[in-house]
């Protein structure tokens, strides 16, 4: 094959070259001994009722580690690698990580007096005991840091692993990028992993959150890395602004600004509160943070092979940027897998499954029939921990059934109708948006029926008091009745009379974090951001523009369309769905709040007539 190589590629080549010289001359020390005991695992604290999150497998012998290897950048720029290669002759893959959080903190383990080791990450500790958030149950080593892969894993199976700090985080130079990190210098460090004299030239990234979200920034760059041949970018956001920081132009205020607290924090104290102040406001302003979306990566450029991980769990945090990602990416060879379970415990656990294949084949060219696999694994929740699996070729669905389901404010009801709105009739619903006010619609399923994919609300809204609202649009599951049809019931519905035996409590889900009280679907808006973006938005997924702001007249009365997040849910025959639309956050959880917001006075939502006010749900005909 003839290639052309620009005056750019050769220059780079040079740069590579006098690289690999530089490290033939002056190798760090390579060491197979740790710090830490490995022949028995260490003691993991497990929660009250007895459940081990963490089970701690023991370091190979064939694995060696290069600890603070320096790789140069262009600009002079140090950054600080760990290298956990195979003690033995060949040339291998190599599986890139690059953290923000410090390529040698450990999970957490714990001394017999109760403390735990001065390596554990203080994030895992913190969330898993202090916030009692669940990690799920991981079997990892202690040389995995957090959300990235496990170099003992992957060593015993002929791979190097290499894990980075990013630029700003010691002992690596520089000044810190932010969490998604710098795209030339993760394009560096790729080609810097590729001539390495271990190296077979095959590099392959993966990791979670924020070390799939670089993932996307350097899979971008162009020209891209040559020695870059696979990604696995397991949940993160593509689109900070819109994926997380002010979802539906609504504010996070926690987990997303920490950064600003810690600036607000830092003022002296002369300056406090006017100045803190000045910042928070505009921290929080979704019109003057409208610049991030300048950030973005260009998703549409990347063409490396992919295995993309997507949750209908990470609500907030990951799960629009990364089935964005995947439907947006122009790779010809993509692959989505989608769960509704534990983020990182699902990570570790495909490493040895579809993680492994995807990149033997792609990193070792290992011929497994992975080309084979269909294009996405799809996981259709029915209760928190019931789920069945299937595979499917596309995402979303070619053979989704959009229905419209029209909401009745007289009946309080959801109405299968037509596209005629005038079918319903006029009315509508108030509720009090500071006061814990809601309103609900409902409807009972009269067959199984499954929705997956992306559901869409339109409302005609006005505000009474105000000339913003805030909205969040909630769609919840009901159990419904005795199923008649089992022995069970028939015995009990002959004791107690027919049609006498309901469930009718609520099927919660998992959301992110362990959250183990989250919904179906959700959606949420700034009404002031309601403007459509026509070049990003499809029928099925209205995306906003973020461009400037609309506020509302007094008595105003204007249409919304609210995104609300993808998901996948079997419901069962006379099991119920309520969409419900209300002025504050629906879950209370200790990591994503969404706790400033602007609502004052009534919102009301008008129904039926000239205001077709609708629940659009993706229906997968079986």
């Amino acid at each position: 094959m003839n290639r052309k190589v620009s005056a750019g590629r050769k220059k780079w080549t040079m740069f590579y070259s006098l690289m690999l010289v530089a490290c033939l001359l002056a190798l760090p020390a390579v060491s197979s001994a740790f710090d830490h005991p490995t022949s028995q695992p260490y003691e993991s604290r497990p929660t009250p009722d007895g459940y081990l999150t963490y089970q701690i497998q023991p370091i190979p012998a064939i694995l060696v580690a290069e600890k603070d290897v320096m790789v140069t950048t262009p600009d002079g720029v140090k950054l600080a690698c760990n290298v956990y290669r195979p003690n033995k002759e060949g040339k291998f893959p190599v599986i890139l990580g690059v953290t923000p959080y410090g390529k040698d903190q450990t999970p957490p383990a714990y001394n017999p007096d109760g403390s735990y080791l001065p390596t554990s990450y203080s994030n895992y500790v913190n969330r898993l005991y202090t916030g009692g958030i669940g990690l799920g149950h991981q079997k990892i080593s202690m040389l995995t840091g957090f959300e990235a892969p496990d170099p003992a894993y992957w060593v015993a199976h002929d791979y190097v692993v290499v894990l980075a700090n990013q630029r700003g985080v010691p002992p690596s130079e520089g000044k810190f990028a932010g969490f998604e990190g710098g795209g030339d210098d993760l394009y560096n460090l790729i080609e810097w992993a590729g001539v390495q004299p271990w190296s077979n030239g095959n590099v392959g990234m993966t990791g979670v959150s924020a070390l799939a979200a670089n993932q996307y920034e350097v899979a971008s760059h162009q020209p891209p890395p040559p020695h870059l041949k696979a990604i696995c970018p397991w949940e993160g956001a593509s689109d900070m602004y819109r994926d997380a920081s002010f979802w539906g132009g609504i504010p996070e205020t926690n987990f997303f600004q920490r950064p600003l607290k810690a600036r607000i924090q830092a003022l002296p104290p002369d300056q406090h509160p006017d100045e803190a102040a000045k910042i928070w406001a505009a921290g929080i302003d979704p019109v003057q943070q409208q610049s991030m979306l300048l950030t973005n990566p260009k998703l549409e450029l990347i063409t490396v092979p992919a295995l993309v991980c997507a949750s209908w769990t990470d609500k907030g945090l990951h799960t629009r940027g990364s089935f964005e990602l995947f439907r947006r990416i122009a790779s010809k060879d993509k692959w989505l897998f989608t769960h509704g379970g534990d983020k990182w415990e699902r990570f570790y656990e495909e490493e040895s499954g579809s993680q492994r294949r995807f990149f033997d084949y792609y990193l070792k060219g290992v011929e497994n029939g992975w080309q084979n696999t269909p294009r996405v694994h799809l996981e259709v929740r029915e209760t928190r921990n019931e789920y069945a699996a299937r595979s499917e070729n596309e995402f979303p669905l070619a053979r989704t059934q959009y229905q419209k389901l029209y909401l009745d404010a007289q009946k309080r009801a959801l109405i299968p109708k037509s596209d005629k709105g005038g079918e319903i009739p006029s009315g509508k619903v108030e509720y009090n948006s500071t006061r814990g006010g809601s309103a609900s619609f409902d409807m009972t399923f009269d067959e199984d029926t499954e929705l997956t994919g992306y559901i869409k609300a339109k409302l005609w809204v006005a505000a009474e008091d105000a000339d913003d609202m805030d909205l969040f649009v909630v769609v919840k599951k009901f159990a419904g009745p005795c199923d008649a049809d089992t022995p069970l019931c028939r015995s009990l519905e002959q004791v107690f009379g027919k049609g006498r035996i309901a469930k009718g409590n609520e099927i919660s889900f998992w959301g992110h974090d362990g959250f183990w009280q989250d919904v179906v679907a959700r959606g949420q808006m700034r009404v002031s951001q309601r403007e459509s973006d026509p070049a990003l938005s499809t029928d099925y997924q209205p995306v906003q523009k973020f461009q400037g702001e609309q506020r509302l007249k007094p008595g105003e009365i204007v249409p919304v369309e609210i995104a609300l997040l993808p998901s996948s849910t079997l419901f069962r025959k006379g099991e119920g769905l309520s969409l419900i639309i209300q002025g504050y956050c629906p879950t209370e959880h200790w990591v994503v709040n969404y706790d400033w917001l602007i609502n004052r006075g009534k919102h009301v939502i008008y129904t039926g007539g000239k205001h077709d006010s609708y629940l659009q749900v993706p229906v997968i005909p079986h």
